[in-house]
């Protein structure tokens, strides 16, 4: 488990967040409204909380329907220890979870299955949940492109797993037995998101995607509200996912810099003051992007301490 990179994006998230906060200190308006949301966080957090739980259920549901019937309890340990690493590009250090799933049996390739089947419908539910602002702001055609770009990518490699396979084969060949082995659980992480090709499960996906995504969007919604910003409410709905997408395409670790400054800029393009915008901005994040690596690190640390 590799602790270093990790430490690096939570340092320059930490130094984003200052040097907005410093910006945004230069307003009286902004110093004042500080205290108001610092205590309204811990309520916006639990929602957040909701949805990871929410999210959690589709997760045991995928693994369940492939036979694997994790505890429940160290699952969701297990679950939101991926969080910790969340803030890298394409949330590949979620897969984290590896370390603590495979001592249950559950193959490396299964976890990985799982992850890109996730990663698939967020990509859905956030783009139409994103849609909502699609007479308002420009960059949503680009992050669709993107969307569908990441999309055809996982879909070309699931039905054409054999290329990974060959890479395997020629690895194996050259004697490169570290890149066989992990081509060969790449290959079979792929190939096991077909498992998953089916009404049912398809359906159960986007349902709980949706669910725990607008959830989210309420957040940043009660959030405008108790700030005083007034917003028509699809807008409200459709920005904080919009800015996700341009997180995500920018392919920095947690979308550092350019999600918040989507947020700023949408906002600001909506009538909202820049000082308000950056409140807003910061108090989302924190209660997402924050909250969900600290729950993460928790989680490590009470698996490490007591299942080491």
């Amino acid at each position: 488990m590799k602790i270093k990179p990790a430490a690096i994006s939570l340092s320059v998230i930490t130094l984003l967040y200052l040097i907005v906060l410093i910006v945004a200190d230069v307003s009286d308006t902004a110093y004042s409204v500080l205290p108001a949301i610092a205590t309204f966080l811990p309520l916006l957090m639990f929602l957040s909380f909701v949805s990871y739980v929410i999210r959690y259920f589709r997760w045991h549901w995928l693994l369940r329907r492939t036979g694997d019937n994790i505890q429940i309890s160290y699952g969701f340990l297990a679950y939101i220890a991926g969080f910790a690493f969340t803030a890298t590009p394409g949330k590949l250090g979620e897969l984290v979870r590896i370390r603590y799933l495979k001592p249950l049996g559950l193959p490396q390739s299964r976890v990985i299955s799982v992850f890109i089947f996730e990663r698939m419908f967020d990509l859905i539910v956030v783009l139409v949940l994103a849609s909502l602002a699609v007479s308002r702001f420009g960059m949503l055609i680009y992050v669709s492109v993107f969307v569908c770009f990441v999309l055809i990518a996982i879909v070309t490699l699931v039905k054409k797993s054999q290329w990974l396979a060959i890479i395997e084969a020629y690895s194996r060949f050259y004697h490169m037995r570290c890149i066989s082995r992990v081509f060969r659980v790449l290959k079979l992480g792929v190939r096991g998101v077909l498992v998953w090709n089916n009404p049912k499960d398809i359906s159960v996906a986007l349902l709980t995607g949706f669910l725990s995504w607008a959830l989210v969007s309420v957040i940043f919604i009660l959030l405008l509200w108790r700030l005083g910003i007034d917003i028509p409410f699809t807008l409200a709905m459709a920005i904080y996912p919009l800015a996700m997408l341009a997180g995500a395409a920018s392919m920095l670790p947690g979308g550092v810099g350019t999600t918040e400054i989507s947020i700023i800029v949408m906002l600001t393009l909506s009538g909202v003051s820049i000082e308000l915008s950056s409140v807003a901005a910061i108090g989302i994040r924190i209660v997402t992007l924050w909250f969900a690596m600290f729950c993460g690190f928790i989680s490590i640390l009470f698996l490490e301490y007591k299942y080491a």
